[in-house]
């Protein structure tokens, strides 16, 4: 497989990379540099080019004039001269963009092998990639990196700049492929804000933790580095490492500390906002920022506590990572909102708690490596005391310190490039239509598919055997988060998807999925959200999910109390207001279409596939499973099952497990005769 990748914005360079050397030079280098050097590690890849513009400007250097510089042995950086070799914003580019294309195709053109695939990093390069695929057939992946819709909230551009960078969004997300994104936030919540996005096309890949793991961190380096600023280097530190934009909200750091003595006494700030060489140097938003530090520096007297520095390369940085873990310190992140964030990952694979914005993708971050706190910017009081928090809690930092260390080990590029190619290969496989099974076995996820290893092995070699059993799941969990579970307990690909408790179905045609819009349609019937939000509201002990777990069709809410779903179907039915509640795992309160639901997506999709009703075995542990069990008269409820459904389970007929997990699975389909190579021998 040949791959190249397009990022136009921003200085693209080999390591060591020149961060902040422009406002647009950022994470996203790091992203771009990071899965293009572990791509080209792999064997069943050929050749990686990242293609990025020609820049000649003195001030920035040599480097980015040079057209070809390799990286390694099947890698290189490929620079395209569009006539004009200007350094250009991401504003400014804009004008530059066809020139930019025309050229790009005409080295396409000259090659006898073109590659397999494009990946476009940012709107600008979709908009570039549409036009190769449009010219010579080739797919092509985007990864966003950040969105407009969300950087609207508190982006300083003008209306019409940014509803034009909104409207090139909408073409990419609905233009591509495949889109890769790097958080369950980005995935199911940031990327569904737009017009046309569908859920099956977008695929949740984390990143790397870093592109230069082997750098070690010399403590001399941050010593220097630090020492003409700090008055006492040994107090804590408080470290930021940002590019210099409003949206990062580094003034605001510098404020909530300056506003809180308990944090001015006992730790130091260290902010590391790109490169300059003087307060005037950089584009005019760097300039903004810098001037608003500087200002705050003389303006609350911290002198002694805080350190701006100028210059810095990967080793300081590292250095500076790890002076901040051995000072006790934290890693802080006050970003108004963050797509994701590689430094938190940073931080973590140095052992260095974070205290993080709660927009975006750090919430995603920190609940999978157990190292800080999330919280909200817009409370400066607030943040600053869960800064306090940490610092002050010696346990509770070396249990995140440690958590983030052992965690970090998992974000990992190799494991990133082997699920790229695995969707990249999907692009170019033939969508064949599977024959038609004889039976579906429809699954929940969560302790029933899951929870036992060997069980799973034993379903999923049943499952190989047999030629004429459908698989498909029926799960609470979204799609992101099902297809997540299903990779990483070594299922087959299900040929159904039934998600968020019932209300959304995918179907897989050869290597892809597709909604069924047919059913979003139907179950919308009588659906009124902001009346079922409204009136939540009002009841006591209820607590929204995280945004990322709301959906069209669903509302849901922690609630522990076995009264509150009660009272809340009573509400509901009281003033009129068709929906179904289900409550599940102790917990978990879900609100959907009174035509949703495990149970009805069931009958929905065995309709759909011409199979009745007893040819479908559905398996289920916990109570969003009850209504799908109730409906199937070959229910299979596992040995390891909640309390809810005890009643269901002592029903006649309903097969109950002595075996826990997907061996209890394997236990019915074996009862049923419906284990050993027959099928496949049919078929």
């Amino acid at each position: 497989m040949r791959i190249v990748s397009l990022a136009l914005g921003g200085c693209l360079k080999a390591l060591p990379v020149e961060f902040g050397i422009t406002e647009d030079t950022g994470g996203h280098i790091t992203y771009a540099l990071g899965a293009a050097m572990a791509l080209a590690a792999r064997a069943d890849v050929t050749r990686v080019e990242l293609v990025t513009r020609m820049i000649d400007d003195t001030v920035l250097g040599a480097a980015y004039a040079r057209q070809i510089e390799p990286v390694g042995d099947k890698l290189s950086i490929r620079r395209i001269d569009s006539g004009n070799r200007a350094y250009l914003s991401k504003e400014a580019s804009t004008a530059d963009r066809p020139a930019f294309t025309r050229a790009l195709l005409a080295w396409l053109e000259t090659l006898d092998h073109r590659p397999d695939l494009l990946h476009a990093h940012f709107a600008d390069a979709a908009e570039v990639a549409m036009a190769v695929r449009e010219r010579f057939g080739i797919p092509f992946i985007y990864t966003a990196h950040s969105l407009g819709i969300d950087k609207a909230r508190c982006a300083a551009l003008p209306c019409g700049d940014m509803d034009r960078r909104i409207a090139m969004e909408t073409r990419a997300v609905t233009g591509a492929d495949a889109i890769i994104a790097s958080s369950r936030d980005e995935a199911e919540r940031q990327l569904m804000l737009y017009d046309g996005a569908d859920a099956a096309r977008i695929h949740c890949v984390p990143p790397g933790a870093s592109i230069d793991g082997g750098t070690v961190a010399d403590p001399d380096r941050a010593r220097a580095l630090l020492a003409p600023f700090l008055r006492d280097p040994s107090l804590p530190m408080l470290l930021a490492i940002a590019r210099p934009v409003a949206k990062k909200n580094l003034e605001g750091l510098v404020d909530l500390y300056a506003a809180d003595p308990g944090l001015r006494a006992r730790a130091n700030l260290v902010i590391v906002a790109g490169l300059r060489d003087a307060p005037d140097s950089g584009e005019a938003e760097q300039r903004e920022v810098i001037a608003g530090l500087l200002d705050r520096m003389d303006r609350h007297d911290l002198y002694g506590r805080l350190a701006l520095p100028k210059r810095h390369d990967r080793a300081d940085v590292a250095a500076l990572y790890a002076r901040a873990r051995d000072t006790g310190g934290v890693f802080v992140n006050p970003a108004w909102t963050e797509p994701y964030g590689l430094t938190l990952t940073e931080a973590a694979s140095h052992g260095l708690p974070v205290v993080a914005t709660s927009h975006g993708g750090p919430s995603d971050i920190i609940a999978t490596l157990g190292h800080g706190i999330v919280a909200d910017p817009h409370d400066p009081p607030a943040f600053a005391d869960a800064i306090a928090s940490l610092l002050g809690d010696r346990a509770r930092w070396q249990a995140a310190s440690a958590a983030g260390r052992r965690n970090a080990q998992a974000l990992n590029w190799d494991a990133y490039a082997a699920r790229f190619v695995d969707i990249a290969r999907t692009l170019h496989a033939p969508a064949i239509i599977s024959a038609s099974p004889e039976h579906l076995l429809l699954s929940d996820i969560d302790n029933t598919l899951t929870g036992c290893r060997a069980g799973a092995a034993e379903l999923c070699a049943v499952l190989a055997d047999r030629g004429d059993i459908g698989f498909g799941v029926a799960t609470g969990r979204s799609l992101q988060e099902a297809r997540r579970l299903l990779h990483d307990w070594g299922y087959p690909d299900p040929m159904l998807l039934i998600t968020s408790v019932g209300c959304e179905i995918y179907w897989r045609r050869g290597p892809r999925l597709f909604a069924d819009a047919d059913f979003a349609r139907w179950i919308d019937h009588g659906w009124d959200r902001d009346a079922i939000a409204a009136l939540a509201a009002t009841l006591p002990g209820m607590r929204p999910q995280p945004a990322v777990e709301q959906r069209r069709h669903k509302l849901s809410w922690f609630a522990e109390d076995p009264a509150t779903p009660v009272l809340l179907a009573d509400r509901l039915a009281a003033a009129g207001i068709a929906a179904r509640v289900v409550w599940s795992h102790g917990d978990l309160l879900d609100v959907l279409p009174v035509r949703a639901g495990k149970g009805a997506a069931m009958l929905w999709a065995a309709k759909r596939m011409g199979l009745p009703i007893d040819c479908v075995h559905a398996a289920g542990d916990s109570g969003n499973d009850i209504d799908m069990l109730e409906r199937c008269p070959n229910a299979i409820i596992v040995a390891n099952h909640d309390d809810q459904l005890a009643v269901l389970a002592a029903r006649p007929g309903m097969f109950v497990s002595q075996r826990s997990n997907a061996g209890g699975i394997v236990e019915a389909l074996e009862q049923r005769g419906l284990t050993g190579q027959r099928g496949r021998e049919a078929a």
